[in-house]
């Protein structure tokens, strides 16, 4: 896979899993709604999948003088695609399954995703993959613990 295409790729996994899975994580504990997390779904898969393909895009731009204009393009497009599809991934348990039980899934398959990419990457870059995969199991978990008590905390308030 060519490193412009697995930029897009790495990005959009990341942070297409912790952003979903944080937003609806909150939207659940703040509506137990099942058309609100569909709607957050959907609308944090366009919206983000646009803005961080614009970032990577004019990151790109700005960072190392030999990408040529083609790996910007090819990193904007995978980051866009990626991170669409990842987001998107969600709605088939909450399409199939009853609320906190598809909650419950899309938290298992979003961390197990994390997990074997991380594994993957550090694998690649002969670092220690243990270490790699709990780090970042960390992060996605402070993201889905901090968003669930906001939720709690929105919905006492309003």
């Amino acid at each position: 896979m060519k490193i412009s295409i697995r930029k897009g790729f790495g990005f959009g996994l990341t942070s297409g899993i912790i952003t979903t899975l944080g937003l609806i994580v909150g939207l659940y504990s703040g509506t137990h709604s099942k058309l609100i997390v569909l709607s957050g779904i959907l609308v944090i898969a366009i919206a983000d999948a646009f803005s961080d393909s614009l970032g990577i895009h004019i990151s790109e731009e700005a960072g190392s003088k030999t990408t040529t204009t083609k790996e910007i393009w090819e990193s904007t497009f995978s980051t866009f695609l990626f991170k669409l599809l990842f987001a998107l991934i969600f709605i088939i348990p909450i399409l199939l399954l009853e609320l906190q039980t598809a909650i419950i899934a899309s938290v298992i398959i979003g961390l197990f995703l994390i997990s074997v990419f991380s594994y993957y990457v550090a694998k690649s870059k002969k670092l220690n993959s243990t270490k790699a995969v709990v780090e970042h199991l960390i992060i996605a978990i402070a993201v889905i613990v901090i968003t669930h008590f906001i939720g709690d905390l929105a919905s006492k308030i309003i």
